[in-house]
Order: C-alpha cells, then sequence, then structure tokens
C-alpha cells in the first residue's frame, strides 16, 4: 500500500442521527494509528475509485481508533452513499495519514466552538483536547429538529456535558441560536470556530464581524467548497517546468486534470480547493485564485496556486512540477 495510506478496518458502526452514521475505523495489524491534532481530517478511500475527506471525532489522545462521522447527502456524488450502503463492520478500507487545515488555537484562555449539523465532528476533538488542557470552552450546537442532533452520548457525558448547548429549530424558540445572546460580544484572549453547511458559516461569520471580533479571532471549516465563478475563464497555456511538458487548458476544465491526462503527476483529492493536496508552486505568470485553501498573504504573493480549481489571469503559467 501507499506509504501514504493506512490499512484499516471498520470496528464499529453506529446510527447516530437521522442520516448520520458514525465508523469507528481501527489498523488491521492492531498497532497504534498516527497521531492527530484537534480539527484534524483523514482521506478515506473506499475501494470504489472514491475518496472524500472526513473529520477525526474522537479524543486526540486516542491512538487506537479514529471516530469519523459522515452525513449522508441527498446529493451524493458517490461519497456518503457508498459509505451508508456498503461499509459495514469488518470492512477493509484505507485512510490517508491526518492532517489539519482547521487548527486549535490552544493557547487560547478560551474557546467558542458553533456547529451546523456535521459540522459538530471537528468540534468534538477540539471540545476534548481543550478539556484536557483544562482550558474553557463552550459547544453551540444548531440543527434542524433533535433527531438530527448527532453523538448525543458524548455530547452528554463528561468532559463535554456542562460545556454543550443545543439550538434546534423545531424547538422552543427560546432556546434557538442567537449571536448576540449565545455569543455577543468578544473577549480578550478568546477564538471562535465554526463549522457545518455554507450558509451557516456565513452567518456566523458575518454576526461575528457585526459585533466586532476580528478575523484572527475567527476560524471556519467548509466541508464544501463554494460555487466557483467562471468569470476570467479563457484558454490557458501551462508549462509543467520539471516535467519539461506543455498543455492547454481550454476554459472549464481544471488544470489538474489536464497534466494529469499528459502524464504530469499531480497529487489531488478534494478537487474544491478546500484540502491543500493539490498546492503548487508558481515559476511564471499571476494566478486566479478560486480556492479557500490559501492565505490572502499566499494569495496576494501568486507564488502558489490550487491546481484542482483556480486558473490565470495571464495567458500562461509555468508551475514547478
Amino acid at each position: 500500500m501507499d506509504e501514504t495510506r493506512l490499512a484499516a478496518r471498520v470496528a464499529n458502526r453506529k446510527f447516530e442521527a437521522e442520516g448520520i452514521v458514525s465508523l469507528e475505523l481501527v489498523s488491521v495489524d492492531n498497532r497504534p494509528l498516527p497521531a492527530f491534532s484537534a480539527g484534524a481530517h483523514v482521506d478515506l478511500y473506499m475501494g470504489n475509485g472514491i475518496m472524500r475527506q472526513y473529520s477525526i471525532c474522537n479524543d486526540p489522545s486516542e491512538r487506537h481508533r479514529y471516530l469519523l462521522g459522515i452525513l449522508k447527502e441527498p446529493s451524493s456524488r458517490g461519497g456518503s452513499l457508498f459509505v451508508h450502503e456498503n461499509l459495514q463492520v469488518g470492512t477493509d478500507v484505507s485512510v490517508g495519514l491526518p492532517r489539519c487545515n482547521f487548527p486549535l488555537e490552544e493557547a487560547a484562555s478560551k474557546s467558542v466552538l458553533i456547529a451546523g449539523g456535521i459540522g459538530i465532528t471537528p468540534m468534538l476533538a477540539m471540545a476534548y483536547r481543550l478539556a484536557r488542557l483544562g482550558k474553557s470552552f463552550h459547544i453551540h450546537y444548531c440543527a434542524r429538529s433533535l433527531d438530527r442532533v448527532a453523538f448525543r452520548d458524548q455530547l452528554d457525558d463528561a468532559p463535554l456535558a456542562g460545556s454543550t448547548h443545543l439550538h434546534v429549530d423545531d424547538g422552543d424558540p427560546a432556546q434557538r441560536f442567537s449571536f448576540g445572546d449565545d455569543i455577543g460580544l468578544p473577549e480578550d484572549d478568546t477564538h471562535l470556530y465554526v463549522c457545518g453547511p455554507e450558509g451557516f458559516i456565513n452567518y456566523i461569520v458575518e454576526q461575528s464581524s457585526l459585533f466586532g471580533w476580528s478575523a484572527s479571532q475567527v476560524h471556519v471549516e467548509f466541508f464544501r467548497a463554494q460555487a466557483k465563478s467562471a468569470d476570467g475563464d479563457h484558454p490557458i497555456s501551462v508549462t509543467a517546468a520539471r516535467s519539461g511538458i506543455t498543455v492547454e487548458v481550454e476554459a472549464g476544465r481544471s488544470i489538474a486534470s489536464v497534466l494529469l491526462e499528459n502524464g504530469v503527476d499531480i497529487a489531488v483529492a478534494c478537487e474544491q480547493g478546500i484540502c491543500g493536496t493539490c498546492v503548487t508552486s508558481v515559476l511564471e505568470g499571476e494566478p486566479l485564485h478560486r480556492d479557500e485553501y490559501l492565505s490572502a498573504v499566499e494569495k496576494a504573493s501568486n507564488k502558489l496556486i490550487m491546481v484542482c480549481c483556480s486558473r490565470a489571469k495571464t495567458g500562461s503559467l509555468v508551475l514547478d512540477v
């Protein structure tokens, strides 16, 4: 097996909430799994040619398992649907090494964790880590109804029970989430984390700004990339400097897909510009950035590009691949 993948087996599967199952993955040889940090995810390879990324939910101090929570997406392209219909206890799978694009600021004196729906998954690992560090934290978990609230056992048990606040859309209006009432003005050395559907994240980010939270205090993770605009799409010439290959990339196609077709080895995972797998150095030309992974400073430098989704403002690019 590829050294960047681990052979794993589904040791337990549980119905957590309406449309959500959890999978407990263990090593096939019973060895400890590689350590992971709070907010980390793994690539799950499902044996049908599909790979998807899922946050690790359990306590980062655990080395015997990775616990994943997977929502059956109504518009599934085969990933979550395959998990729900095919991955049973005893199924062998492979997973990538843990990676973290949603790190926890462990030095902060207080953390506020806001989850919408399946966005609770990275928050669980963060909460366990903060509890072990003896840090102050609060979880605000928003869902459409109680039957869609996942991981109730963990949330109702120590060390999370006293710090968890549920907000359901169909419940008593008094318990529904209000940024002003439940979060309010920022406090010194407090960080806010949000994960969930795109609209939910955008709402929290907008509210945090209105209430005076600085961008450096607010951390987000999208499970799905925002829709990409096609504005500025035009045919571009891309040269892979190390491979010595130049290709023409038509409007509407990704740089990565055309390079791969022409024998250039490019690592690609999410294909949405959110995971960082395909980040590539730019030697010449100016990228047209469409990802959600690179920082504003990195984008402004024009030295990096996510070739799965970004294109070019110039007519050509030279890449270090």
